[in-house]
């Protein structure tokens, strides 16, 4: 998917003028809303303003491999403009298609991938949020690429100098959903470390993308909290239940992604 110089070139990217958006997957069959998302938000914004940048757990590695026109191999999405890396936890230890050999961690001082994209996002967004990957980031785990950028992140601005959000769009069986734990988990994720009074969004024509970005992430600054959990909503399950813990309309994510990063829509 990309050359052993793809470190080098993130690094360029991390204070170039464009919007960057590190958009996360992990094991639930609404990861195959990836390729909507995506096409969505680089249809009202363009590539020149807007960088998208793909984790994907192994599990949700599974739902894009190419077996319905809905479910498309991998390598077809890197064929969009605007989206410029698709890492799995493979390129963390340099086995991956977007790192290679040369690139993997192996001295002091050297790059090391899930903190250079906390250092490159503007906004990470984990659609979906797999029940597994819900109970990891709450217990502090990271034991793969997206639980790790997720563990790292700067929760209060004291490393990289600003405040940024995370943005999770919960998706799992209804049973899942209702189980006790899960109502623990995502107190914690929307109580302990939600976001209070989150911002709304600004809207701009493409020549101010940057300029409301900016504004959008100033508003967020002065916020408290670094998570918004957009809750799932009640239908027909892809197992067959009828019930809560399907993702949030994925429509309704993309508005909510355009706001917080002051896109035009």
């Amino acid at each position: 998917m990309a050359t052993d110089s793809h470190l080098a070139q993130l690094h360029a990217t991390i204070t170039d003028d464009k919007i960057h958006l590190l958009l996360a997957a992990s094991g639930s069959v609404a990861t195959i809303k990836l390729p909507n998302i995506i096409n969505a938000l680089l249809s009202s914004s363009s590539p020149e303003h807007l960088s998208i940048r793909i984790v994907l757990s192994s599990s949700a590695r599974n739902f894009l491999a190419g077996q319905a026109p809905e479910q498309p191999p991998l390598a077809s999405l890197l064929a969009i403009p605007g989206v410029d890396a698709i890492y799995t936890d493979e390129d963390e230890w340099g086995r991956g298609a977007s790192i290679g050999p040369e690139g993997v961690w192996t001295r002091r001082n050297a790059s090391v991938l899930h903190i250079d994209l906390r250092r490159w996002a503007h906004l990470m967004a984990i659609i979906p949020l797999s029940a597994n990957t819900m109970a990891k980031i709450v217990n502090g785990l990271c034991d793969n690429l997206l639980t790790s950028v997720v563990r790292a992140w700067d929760t209060d601005g004291r490393v990289d100098g600003r405040r940024k959000r995370i943005l999770v769009a919960p998706a799992m069986n209804t049973a899942m959903w209702l189980h006790p734990i899960t109502a623990t988990q995502i107190r914690v994720l929307s109580e302990d470390w939600g976001v209070k009074d989150a911002v709304n969004g600004v809207s701009s024509a493409d020549g101010d993308v940057i300029a409301a970005a900016a504004a959008a992430s100033a508003a967020i600054s002065s916020e408290s909290g670094w998570f918004e959990v957009l809750k799932p909503q009640q239908k027909t399950l892809a197992c067959g239940d009828i019930g809560d813990g399907a993702m949030m309309e994925w429509t309704e994510v993309v508005t909510i992604i355009q706001a917080r990063l002051g896109l035009s829509r």
